[in-house]
């Protein structure tokens, strides 16, 4: 799980040339350094690059049993204490562990390089030098990862920032292209022209609701929720213009305790569901739809029989979107299945009171 974690920020190439580069780079400082502060004097060319090629090779393997613990030591210590939280701890903590690895790797690496051809200094001599070289070199180390990581965090956010908000704009997009259904325009002008000519009060009322519904749509779109009170609002008017078209055949039964009235779910959930039952159901005097809508706990239930038209083929759009808007203000989302040949679905709403997990 945390060479995952690690490869989801570093590749293995990327982590490589990280450490080949930076090995030659401490041996070169420490060669030059050594040889001309006459601690350890070079030969000549020969020399120095046989002691660069043997130094690089013990750093490169020093660098992969220091860079791992390095980074495992920064995502143990972002849960524990966050850098906003307690800097000065953080960097404490930080600093003990980064010279402890560096001390312990570096008497594994100075045993072993002695095994393989004992040093002509006094060891103990050789083990604290190498001891503050890597304690040094680690911290530096250390301080690379830290701002690499955050570099890489910060990209990742903003991409993914990026990539919600143009995801919300389609699903706005596509919201509003399903509102604004020409087929529902339609058939509604065309039910709109025939009470014209034989019942004048229904058609103003018709008019009225007709009105009160596209209101809704230009006033929602842009809000990540609105609450249960207003889209059973909603509701009324959309069903109203339905009924006046179905007649007795599409009946519906709202049970809503008033204290659900204000909890809030995705504006336009209500109408995608209703939709969805009178445009893939039968509805007609031998077979009416009914649609009960009611509570259970923290869902909003809305529930119809199932007697589905022979033709059309359901592409699943509107619950897709309706699902991907919950996915951006919550951690809940809907269900929908088939029970006792009912079609029932099951929407999250959401308490903004205390709710974490909300968040617009």
């Amino acid at each position: 799980m945390f060479l995952k974690r690690i490869h989801s920020f570093f590749s293995f190439s990327r982590l490589l040339k990280f450490i080949i580069g930076l090995a030659i780079g401490v041996q070169v400082i420490v060669i030059l350094y050594n040889h001309l502060s006459g601690y350890y004097v070079l030969d000549g060319y020969p020399h120095f690059f046989m002691r660069l090629l043997r130094g690089s090779l013990l750093s490169i393997l020093a660098g992969f049993l220091i860079v791992y613990p390095d980074l495992y030591v920064i995502q143990y210590l972002k849960k524990v204490t966050p850098l906003g939280r307690n800097l000065l701890k953080r960097i404490t903590q930080e600093l003990f562990c980064t010279v402890a690895i560096a001390v312990t790797i570096s008497i594994i690496i100075t045993l072993f390089a002695h095994w393989l051809k004992p040093y002509r200094e006094d060891l103990v001599s050789v083990l604290i030098n190498n001891a503050l070289i890597y304690s040094v070199v680690n911290c530096l180390v250390m301080a690379i990862l830290e701002a690499w990581i955050f570099s890489l965090e910060s990209r990742h956010s903003k991409q993914m920032a990026d990539h919600l908000k143009e995801e919300l704009s389609q699903i706005k997009f596509e919201v509003l292209k399903s509102q604004i259904n020409p087929h529902f325009m339609f058939n509604s002008l065309n039910v709109l022209s025939g009470l014209i000519n034989t019942d004048v009060i229904k058609a103003q009322l018709f008019i009225d609701e007709f009105s009160q519904i596209y209101r809704y749509v230009l006033e929602m779109i842009e809000q990540p929720v609105t609450t249960l009170g207003k889209e059973l609002e909603f509701m009324r008017s959309y069903l109203f213009l339905q009924q006046i078209r179905y007649g007795e055949t599409l009946t519906f039964s709202v049970n809503i305790p008033s204290e659900q009235l204000r909890l809030v779910l995705p504006p336009l959930s209500l109408q995608v569901l209703l939709e969805n039952a009178i445009k893939h159901n039968i509805v007609n005097e031998s077979k009416p739809l009914s649609i009960e809508i009611y509570c259970e706990d923290a869902f909003l239930i809305v529930r119809n029989n199932i007697q589905p038209k022979i033709s059309g083929h359901s592409t699943g759009i509107g619950l897709k979107n309706l699902v991907k808007r919950y996915g951006l203000i919550s951690n809940s989302v809907p269900v929908f299945n088939v029970v006792n040949n009912h079609y029932i679905a099951r929407l999250p709403l959401i308490n903004t009171i205390g709710d974490e997990s909300t968040d617009y």
